[in-house]
C-alpha cells in the first residue's frame, strides 16, 4: 500500500531518529544548531560526554563495528574497472607504447645525449657573457663613486 512519509531528524549525541513532535533544539551563541531526541541527550551532551564513550550511542556502535555484518559482504562485491589505456596530454597512445617497449639502454643513451648538448649550449652562454664583460671592461672605465656631502648619518 502507500506508505506515509515523515521528515526525521538525526540527535546529534546519540544519531537516533528524531519524529516530528518529538526533540529539542538547541542553538549555540554561534548560531549553529543541535537537535537532540530527548532531556538525556540534552544533558549528556552539555556535560561534554564523548558519544563514542557510551555503548548506546550510533557513534560508539560504528567505531566498534557493532552490527555491520550485512555491510561488509555488500563491500566485497564491488567490481574494479579496469584501467583503460589511453594517451596523456602532449603525448598520443603511440607515443606512449613506444617508449615503453623500448629497451633501457636506448632510453639511457637518449638521455646522455641530451644532457651533453644541454651542458655544452650552458658552457657557450657562458663564454659569451664572459666575452661580453672582457669587452665592457676594456672600452670603458666606469667613474669612480662621488664624493658628496653627507646627508643624515650620525648626530
Amino acid at each position: 500500500g502507500l506508505a506515509m512519509v515523515l521528515k526525521t531528524e538525526i540527535c546529534r549525541f546519540s544519531g537516533a531518529r528524531i519524529y516530528p513532535g518529538h526533540g529539542m533544539l538547541y542553538i549555540r551563541t554561534d548560531s549553529q544548531n543541535f537537535r537532540f531526541l530527548n532531556a538525556k541527550c540534552n544533558r549528556l551532551f552539555h556535560l561534554r560526554l564523548k558519544p563514542a564513550n557510551l555503548a548506546w550511542t550510533q557513534m560508539y556502535r560504528k567505531q566498534h563495528k557493532k552490527g555491520q555484518t550485512e555491510l561488509a559482504s555488500k563491500k566485497k562485491r564491488k567490481t574494479v574497472k579496469a584501467t583503460l589505456a589511453r594517451g596523456i596530454a602532449g603525448a598520443s597512445l603511440e607515443v606512449i607504447q613506444k617508449k615503453r617497449t623500448e629497451k633501457t639502454e636506448v632510453r639511457q643513451a637518449a638521455r646522455d645525449a641530451a644532457l651533453r648538448e644541454m651542458k655544452e649550449r650552458s658552457k657557450k652562454l657562458k663564454e659569451t657573457k664572459a666575452a661580453k664583460k672582457a669587452d665592457m671592461a676594456k672600452t670603458s672605465k666606469a667613474p669612480p663613486p662621488k664624493q658628496g656631502k653627507g646627508k643624515g648619518g650620525k648626530r
